[in-house]
């Protein structure tokens, strides 16, 4: 991928720690599986109502990714996982929300309360199977917003790329259930919090393995 010139964007402080910021740019991301990504950009085994597995994870992708899982780490984590735990394990469903970049400084907008409708779903679907909220960027922000409506059914676990709330806790998710992956050098989700986009936050690709080893060790869930 040719990247642009680092772009460093507004923000505003808030009371929080965290710096409200205006979101941003659409990344040239292409389709199918686009740039740093393999297969489909695209999931929906809850929706489709596909059959029941040990594992389900709710997918949020990243600001201007295509589909509704993305290129830069969605496809690749459910090749990762499918890898570790086996093909017939693994339910896999994108966020269907705009994940624009006004989406930023509503931090993911309405893509909290369709992550939570739809791990809800899977689970009246599907029972016994484990619900593992994952996203990458703005979908951090979607993980957060869900996690905190997930108290009668708290999820297995979470797993975050990229987080712009990187540090802080994800309601219904113990310490232990929460992994975090923020790149060095990547902007969003160090300290300070800068927002430029660098080559660090389009690399997360690279950690799909050890988060699909992770997944597999909270659930329990092995090939």
């Amino acid at each position: 991928m040719l990247l642009t010139n680092s772009i460093l964007l507004a923000f505003a402080a808030t009371a929080t720690a965290l710096p409200q910021f205006t979101g941003f740019p659409g990344f040239p991301f292409g389709g199918g599986g686009g740039t740093g990504g393999t297969g489909s950009n695209t999931a929906n085994d809850v929706s489709n109502k596909s059959p029941c597995k040990a594992i389900t994870v709710i997918f949020a992708r990243g600001t201007g990714e295509s589909g509704n899982i993305g290129s830069v780490i969605g496809p690749k984590l459910l090749s990762a996982l499918q890898s570790k735990v086996g093909a017939a394990n693994v339910a896999y469903q994108g966020v269907p929300y705009p994940a624009n970049a006004a989406g930023n400084a509503q931090q993911g907008g309405t893509g909290g309360a369709l992550m939570t409708s739809l791990a809800q779903q899977a689970l009246q679907q599907c029972p016994t199977t484990k619900i593992i909220l994952s996203g990458y960027s703005q979908g951090g922000f979607v993980v957060h917003k869900a996690g905190s409506s997930l108290s009668a059914t708290p999820p297995a676990a979470a797993v975050i790329f990229g987080d712009p709330q990187n540090g802080q806790a994800v309601a219904n998710v113990p310490a232990p259930r929460l992994k975090e992956y923020c790149a060095q050098g990547d902007g969003v989700c160090s300290t300070p919090r800068t927002f430029q986009i660098t080559a660090a936050h389009l690399s997360y690709g690279n950690n799909a393995p050890d988060a699909a080893n992770f997944i597999s060790s909270v659930t329990g869930v092995t090939a």
